[in-house]
């Protein structure tokens, strides 16, 4: 009998084992990392239209230094890192700054696609940081819109170190890091998305907006996002419900819904992919007519991923740097 009993006591610990193993796999795999939207994999797919494409990887200029993988807020247990360039040379007056989103439809991509372009605008003179922040696999909107506020204002916080200038701070953003980009703007002061406690009492406002190929709404004639017909779309799990469900969430995070005095100037830089800028029209419509600097700048026969590779890798930090110098530098 007692043998019986070892033998069932042992196998119902087996059992137990392997369900508490099976259910802590399944959490793992719940938050594993998407890495189906790479540099590597948008190439893969841009070479077959465009054969002569490669990818952008310029040399570092000289005096762009850079300390990685630093932590800028933590939310609960979890670090959120960035990679902060900046120029070396000393002088008396404080360097602007710009804030890079990466794009992956709000689910996958990595903070290290928009390496090659921080480098570049350290090298003109700008402090720039590429932040990470929580994509869909681990928390849907308005997390990232929160993590990147906190990044910002760890850059204020933390102006003295890298000499920036607090008055002057840039987020550029591609695909869903433009569309991140344009809502951050779009919601300079807004409460809502001040929830991290990171650096609470610094501010989050962004006096200018680069959106390279990112939407303005999504609910939108332009717009192809939420389209769950096939299977289920970034939007849908960034939201963490279609469309039909939760309107009001999409309408929210669509920042053509949030244009007000507080915008500051907005540059875009489009791909021939119109969907890709859904809401772009309407949007600098509300901009003229509350007089807020905005320019356009379309780059013919283009993939949406245009700006990660030559030959228009340079025309997009140009138009970029041109901007910038203009609506923070006065030049």
């Amino acid at each position: 009998m007692r043998k019986k009993a070892y033998f069932r006591l042992k196998s119902l610990l087996v059992a137990a084992f392997t369900i508490v193993s099976f259910s802590v796999e399944a959490q793992q795999k719940a938050v594993e990392r998407d890495t189906s939207f790479t540099v590597h994999s948008a190439y893969v797919k841009a070479k077959k239209q465009y054969p002569a494409v490669s990818i952008a990887t310029p040399k570092i200029p000289a005096g762009v230094a850079s300390k990685r993988d630093l932590t800028y807020c933590t939310v609960g247990d979890r670090n959120l890192k960035l990679d902060i360039f900046y120029p070396t040379a000393k002088r008396k007056a404080k360097y602007p700054a710009v804030l890079l989103i990466h794009g992956g439809g709000w689910r996958s991509g990595d903070r290290s696609h928009h390496i090659p372009m921080a480098q570049q605008l350290a090298g003109k003179g700008y402090v720039t940081v590429t932040a990470e922040y929580r994509l869909s696999t681990e928390a849907i909107y308005p997390a990232a819109v929160n993590d990147l506020k906190a990044a910002v204002r760890w850059m204020r916080a933390n102006a003295n170190a890298y000499a920036i200038d607090t008055t002057k701070i840039a987020v550029w953003g591609f695909s869903a890091g433009g569309q991140l980009a344009a809502l951050m703007g779009s919601t300079n002061g807004d409460k809502r998305y001040e929830v991290n406690t990171c650096n609470r009492g610094v501010s989050s406002n962004v006096q200018a907006v680069v959106d390279v190929d990112g939407i303005l709404a999504f609910i939108h004639p332009e717009s192809g996002e939420g389209d769950d017909s096939k299977s289920t779309s970034a939007a849908t799990y960034w939201f963490g419900a279609p469309k039909s469900q939760k309107p009001e969430l999409w309408q929210e995070a669509s920042a053509l819904n949030h244009v007000s005095g507080k915008m500051p100037p907005i540059l875009f830089i489009n791909s021939s992919v119109d969907r890709m800028h859904a809401g772009r029209t309407d949007f600098i419509n509300k901009l003229n007519e509350l007089k807020i600097y905005n320019e356009v700048h379309a780059i013919p026969d283009t993939p949406h991923t245009f700006p990660l590779f030559n030959p228009w890798f340079e025309p997009t930090l140009n138009y970029t740097a041109a901007f910038l110098s203009k609506v923070l530098n006065g030049k």
